[in-house]
């Protein structure tokens, strides 16, 4: 794997921009509106989700966890009156941004990942705001689209962290198999992630073409290829097998093995 250009101050930078973009646009949607990616849930559900997530991180960082603790320990209250929840969600994330900031990135604090300092935090955040305002704009009609090389990073850390998941999303442990590769293409960076199923467990690479052009070996059994954007949207499940923004190519099996047994 390559190592990941990004660092705290540009997570929280990024974060913060994702954050005010959701704002936005839930300014103008209608809380009793459905989100059509995220089943059963109305918009104000979603930012009470999202704001619920922004105060379980900020406080998991705040207090220095050395374990995980609940929305209730950390006293992470939620709005009663539906006008309140856009003041609140709001609230929420700036107070967030300031942990994180305040925080030292390389302190050791709890994290479901695989990194366990608070460096995760705001990586981990900017990817949820960023999928959840995916959600949001899908919900409102729009076409979401995230930053290419915001995109490559968050592909990087959804699966740096796939196995982890596994704690809440036991379906991951279904990813195995007799050494098929799955290839997931940025034609736009040229970047290729290369996802390797094995009898015990599954093994992932990143390769970047120097010069833009087509990244990485070929020899995959099954290949998702579009835009660093669309290709992000489709691992978190918010673009689906078909979408005319990608290209699918290889085994249809094996494509909708991991979209059954990915999603977290």
């Amino acid at each position: 794997m390559t190592g990941r250009p990004w660092d705290h101050a540009r997570h929280c930078a990024a974060l913060e921009a994702e954050a005010a973009a959701f704002a936005e646009v839930a300014a103008g949607a209608g809380l009793d509106e459905p989100v059509p990616s995220c089943p059963g849930w109305s918009v104000a559900e979603l930012v009470r989700h999202l704001g619920a997530m922004h105060r379980w991180a900020g406080g998991t960082v705040r207090v220095g966890a050395p374990r995980r603790l609940s929305l209730r320990e950390l006293g992470v209250s939620f709005p009663v009156v539906p006008g309140d929840h856009l003041p609140w969600y709001t609230e929420g994330a700036g107070r967030l941004l300031e942990i994180l900031r305040a925080a030292d990135p390389d302190a050791p604090v709890w994290a479901w990942g695989v990194d366990q300092h608070v460096r995760f935090w705001s990586r981990r955040m900017l990817f949820e705001t960023a999928v959840h305002r995916a959600d949001l704009e899908i919900a409102c009609g729009r076409t979401p689209a995230v930053a290419p090389d915001a995109a490559a990073d968050g592909t990087d850390e959804l699966l740096e962290n796939l196995e982890r998941a596994a704690a809440f999303a036991p379906k991951v442990e279904n990813l195995r198999g007799d050494g098929e590769v799955l290839a997931f293409d940025a034609a736009d960076i040229g970047s290729r992630w290369l996802f390797r199923l094995l009898p015990d467990r599954f093994e992932w690479s990143r390769h970047d073409a120097p010069d833009g052009g087509p990244g990485g070996p070929g020899g995959a059994d099954a290949t998702v290829r579009g835009a660093a954007s669309d290709v992000f949207l489709f691992l978190w499940g918010r673009r689906k097998l078909g979408d005319s923004a990608l290209e699918f190519s290889g085994n249809d099996d094996l494509l909708v093995h991991w979209v059954e047994n990915s999603a977290i």
